[in-house]
């Protein structure tokens, strides 16, 4: 099948249009300049009509003419442009009268057509145009009055119009398509642009742009949108580079960590409390690389693509408390109190699998964050239909220079001054994910010193 490029399909579709368009124009001037030119020459006749009307005599059913050598010396005995003929009939169909320039011609009397009625036919093989006149005297019927006048030159000026148009038509469709292709050539100019910097883009090279149109139409914000899809996929592409450097390094480290102790430990013979001791180190830094993982693999499940949440109706008051629950041993170790204020029992629509992940999170920081004999809050309230969740501490708090960056992955904020406070830095960024996807408002203030609250409202 032939394909058309997307310039000659838009110049074919305008040409479609356009000659539907010209054919209606065209054949509206033909029949105007048609019924124009017939209407001209139906007057004439009906002037001649009148005229003749007023010129005849009846005596004894003949009709004859008043001033009959007047008549005779009129035009209708010399060649005019468009002479006239004229003709009478008595009631009995017998030639009465006729005018000299039919010479030994004569007007074809046609019973089928009604009287005072127009009709074109033949004069010795010339066309013209007649009407037939029935004449009266004492509103009794004594013949007729037949009229008619050549059409030859009113025929040439139609059928030469005809011909004009039949070969304009095309000359003008084609000379119209060459100029729709040039203009949509010029039209689509940007297209072209969006292509030759598509073919340019890769994954080594995501800072390409196309180049703006100066009208601001329909092309202008396509290539705005596609722009802006560019810097989106640049800005998560550059993202997942460095998620993967970043997780590299994370993973990385912990098994240097464990190769090096086990290293050491084969170097000489040990005791046995050394071997113990290098042995359970090894098996924490285990443990934490498998918790590392955990999260790796938590957040890469929502990052590119958004979860079969399951939604129902979920108590929060319990999977608080059951979070709480599962801490119990560190709240204990490290004495801190724990209080809640739950002034009804709080459902929400939501996943409860989710959810039990982000409590769990902001909970564990909150512990973990904490110092010994501290004290941490947590409030669950409902205002004008919306239900709010605030978790405080009084921890170390946050300086004002890292709270922009505490969703990012892999952040942790002055984690060396504080390297006994064990963590991923994804924790943070996997609740600030399920919160987008379980549409949960997130905000965290903080003051260095002081501790953090952390603001949860549920939509």
């Amino acid at each position: 099948m032939f394909h058309l490029s997307f310039k000659n399909r838009i110049a074919f579709n305008y040409i479609i249009s356009t000659g539907l368009l010209i054919f209606v124009v065209f054949f509206s001037i033909y029949t105007i300049v048609k019924i124009s030119v017939y209407s001209h020459i139906n007057k004439d006749i009906n002037i001649e009509v009148d005229k003749h009307l007023t010129e005849i005599e009846i005596v004894n059913n003949h009709i004859g003419l008043i001033h009959n050598n007047e008549w005779q010396e009129r035009e209708h005995n010399t060649v005019a442009v468009n002479p006239v003929f004229v003709q009478f009939f008595d009631k009995s169909g017998i030639l009465a009268e006729k005018s000299p320039n039919l010479k030994i011609q004569t007007l074809v009397f046609n019973s089928k057509i009604p009287d005072n009625e127009f009709f074109d036919t033949k004069l010795v093989h010339k066309s013209i145009r007649q009407i037939q006149v029935p004449i009266y005297k004492n509103a009794v019927k004594k013949g007729y009055l037949l009229v008619a006048m050549s059409i030859e030159d009113a025929n040439m000026v139609i059928y030469n119009l005809l011909q004009i148009l039949i070969f304009s038509y095309p000359l003008i469709l084609l000379l119209l398509f060459v100029i729709a292709r040039l203009i949509a050539g010029r039209s689509i100019k940007p297209i072209s642009s969006i292509i030759r910097t598509s073919n340019i883009i890769t994954k080594d090279n995501l800072k390409s742009r196309i180049l703006l149109p100066q009208n601001r139409d329909e092309l202008y914000t396509l290539s705005t949108t596609i722009n802006n899809l560019l810097d989106r996929i640049e800005s998560t592409i550059e993202r997942e580079k460095q998620f993967t450097s970043d997780a590299s390094h994370e993973l990385r480290t912990p098994l240097t960590v464990i190769k090096g102790t086990l290293e050491v430990l084969i170097r000489k013979p040990r005791n046995e409390e050394e071997y113990h001791q290098k042995i359970n180190f090894c098996v924490s830094e285990i443990n934490h690389l498998n918790h590392l993982i955990d999260q790796l693999l938590l957040l890469a499940r929502f990052e590119n693509q958004k979860k079969s949440i399951k939604i129902e109706n979920t108590h929060l008051n319990a999977i608080i408390l059951d979070t709480i629950s599962r801490y119990s041993s560190i709240v204990k170790s490290k004495n801190i109190q724990i209080t809640t204020q739950f002034t009804n029992e709080f459902y929400i629509e939501s996943d409860e699998y989710l959810l039990s992940i982000i409590m769990n999170n902001l909970i564990s920081n909150a512990l973990k964050y904490s110092n010994e004999n501290n004290s941490i809050s947590i409030i669950i309230s409902k205002e004008n239909g919306i239900i709010e969740c605030i978790i405080s501490d009084h921890g170390i708090g946050i300086p004002d220079e890292d709270l922009q960056k505490i969703f990012d992955q892999f952040y942790r904020s002055k984690s060396i001054e504080h390297t006994e406070i064990k963590g991923t830095g994804l924790g943070l960024s996997i609740v600030k994910r399920l919160c987008n996807l379980l549409n949960i408002d997130i905000k965290i203030t903080s003051q260095e010193t002081i501790g953090t609250t952390v603001n949860l409202r549920f939509f």
